[in-house]
């Protein structure tokens, strides 16, 4: 009888042991749901923060430079000659290693870019490795980056990928060199499209091994075409004198034009000349022509404080003040011979701050310098 009971002791003992086990995972089990659960309600949180974000107008976060950057060839505005060509190389889907050369913001970046997309499509990223020299100029990167890209085989139609290196006038001269083998050991795998402001600062062998296009700075009626699309697409009104004002500015540059525009739109949808000379810090041209006929007429005290008025009221560098006088000479009334001695002088003193010479001081003797002119 106590055996008996004993063993029914145990039975229980052994049974509250099962229960409790049972217990504990169902409560574990319990916990692990609740957590699946608010992870999942979480990630549900961030993914509608996310879309609300995304959905927002894109030029609140993005510059328009990028937001109306053209995505193919046919959209690229200017250089005909060179997109015709470039056209050709879609449609054989084959071309040699490229050098674009010429100066900031007229298309260069664009149309390697846009190049890329009409040849691999929209999944034209996993195609081409684009690296800024400027900032990964050394002969490591050759050896690392470029060349770990260059031997990858292509898995798509075109037969061969593109390695974009943006500002290679920037690269050492052993980073050149070395890259001379590379494009030799993979050119059935890999094609180079080089882009610099100053093609003599490429080696001569690897501008042989190139073909070399020549980007020219945008007309002015191919700055305006574009200049007004990007304003259709935010919904401003841009007047004459403030188009004038953005041509001036850009000088060819379509990328300066882009950021002019936008730092005059900023509280306005009315451009005018007055905010696209402010945003840009430039002078208008007849304030800078009023400054030098004062000096030519021997008004010096009153030339001196037009240039303090410019200086301050638009925010010029000393440097900026000289280029706007250098384009102002040629609508000056005054003789040949007083031009040529006018833009020496402007050069003069142009190297002088260079140097690092007090800018407001040089400026004032140049104005100087021009009451002895005539």
């Amino acid at each position: 009888m106590h055996c008996y009971a004993n063993a029914r002791k145990q039975e229980k003992r052994k049974n509250y042991r099962k229960r409790r086990n049972c217990k504990g995972k169902a409560e574990f089990v319990h916990n692990i749901t609740r957590l699946l659960f608010w992870l999942i309600t979480m990630a549900n949180v961030f993914k509608y923060l996310a879309h609300k974000v995304n959905g927002r107008k894109m030029g609140e976060y993005t510059p328009w430079t990028e937001k109306y950057r053209p995505h193919s060839l046919g959209d690229i505005v200017g250089q005909k000659e060179i997109v015709s060509i470039l056209h050709a190389y879609v449609k054989e889907k084959n071309m040699p290693n490229l050098l674009f050369a010429g100066p900031p913001g007229i298309g260069k970046t664009t149309a390697a870019l846009a190049l890329a997309r009409d040849l691999y499509g929209e999944n034209y990223k996993q195609s081409i490795l684009e690296l800024n020299a400027s900032d990964e100029r050394g002969i490591d990167v050759v050896r690392g980056k470029i060349k770990d890209f260059a031997r990858t085989v292509s898995l798509e139609e075109v037969p061969f990928k593109i390695i974009f290196l943006d500002e290679a006038d920037s690269l050492t001269n052993d980073a050149q060199n070395a890259l001379r083998r590379t494009m030799e050991l993979y050119v059935n795998v890999t094609r180079f499209v080089l882009s610099a402001n100053y093609s003599s600062k490429i080696i001569e062998p690897l501008q042989s091994r190139c073909s070399v296009f020549r980007f020219r700075p945008l007309t002015n009626e191919e700055c305006k075409e574009m200049i007004e699309r990007v304003a259709r697409g935010q919904k401003l009104k841009v007047d004459e004198k403030a188009m004038d004002a953005l041509l001036y500015v850009s000088e060819g540059d379509m990328r300066r034009a882009i950021n002019s525009l936008q730092g005059a739109s900023l509280g306005t949808s009315n451009i005018t000349a007055e905010s696209v000379y402010k945003s840009s810090a430039r002078a208008e041209p007849a304030e800078i022509k009023e400054m030098m006929e004062l000096a030519l007429g021997r008004k010096f005290i009153e030339a001196r404080k037009k240039l303090h008025q410019l200086m301050i009221n638009y925010g010029m560098s000393g440097e900026d003040v000289l280029l706007q006088m250098y384009r102002t000479v040629d609508q000056l009334d005054v003789s040949e011979r007083e031009k040529v001695t006018i833009v020496d002088k402007i050069g003069e003193y142009n190297f002088r701050l260079v140097e690092g010479a007090n800018e407001m001081l040089q400026i004032e003797a140049l104005l100087a310098q021009m009451l002895l002119i005539k």
